[in-house]
C-alpha cells in the first residue's frame, strides 16, 4: 500500500489498544517503514528492481524492523515529548520497543495478500497469500481499523 496512510490505520488501532505492550511512536513508524522501498522504486525510476522487494519479505522487514528498534532507543526522548504534544502518555522501554518491532512483520502479511509479486519468504520465490487475498477485505479492515 505505497504512499497511502492503510496502515497507520490498523497501528493506531491496534497501538492504542494494546499499548501496555506496544511502544506507539515505534509502533506507528514501523507500519509504514517497509513502504520506503516502493516509494523510492518509483520517486527514483529504478528499473528492474520489483516494486514490493526485498523489504516486503519477513527478512528483509526484520532487518528494518532492528534499525528501527535500534534508532527509536536513541530517540525516546524526542517521541515522548512528541506523545505530550498529543496527551498520550505511555512508558516507553527497550523490552517494549524490542517487542513492537513485530509490526514490521505485520505489515509484509497486509501486503502479501494484495500484491502477487511479493516474494514474503525470500529467498524462495513465490507469494503463497496472494491466492487467498482479497483487496476488498484487507483495504475494508484497514479503513475499519483507522475509525
Amino acid at each position: 500500500m505505497p504512499f497511502t496512510p492503510f496502515h497507520l490505520g490498523p497501528a493506531l488501532f491496534f497501538g492504542f489498544l494494546l499499548s501496555a505492550v506496544f511502544d506507539l511512536p515505534t509502533f506507528l513508524i514501523a507500519s509504514v517503514l517497509p513502504d520506503i522501498e516502493p516509494f523510492a522504486v518509483s520517486f527514483f525510476g529504478i528499473h528492474g528492481y520489483p516494486f514490493h522487494g526485498f523489504f516486503h519479505s519477513y527478512i528483509g522487514a526484520t532487518i528494518l524492523s532492528l534499525v528501527l528498534a535500534f534508532d527509536t532507543c536513541f530517540l525516546k526522548g524526542f517521541f515522548g515529548k512528541v506523545m505530550m504534544a498529543f496527551r498520550i502518555q505511555q512508558h516507553s522501554s527497550l523490552k517494549k520497543i524490542i517487542f513492537t518491532i513485530i509490526n514490521g512483520l505485520f505489515h509484509v502479511f497486509l501486503d502479501s495478500f494484495l500484491y502477487s509479486e511479493m516474494m514474503p519468504f525470500y529467498p524462495l520465490q513465490g507469494n503463497v497469500f496472494s491466492a487467498y487475498g482479497s483487496s476488498a477485505v484487507i483495504y475494508g479492515f484497514c479503513d475499519f481499523a483507522a475509525f
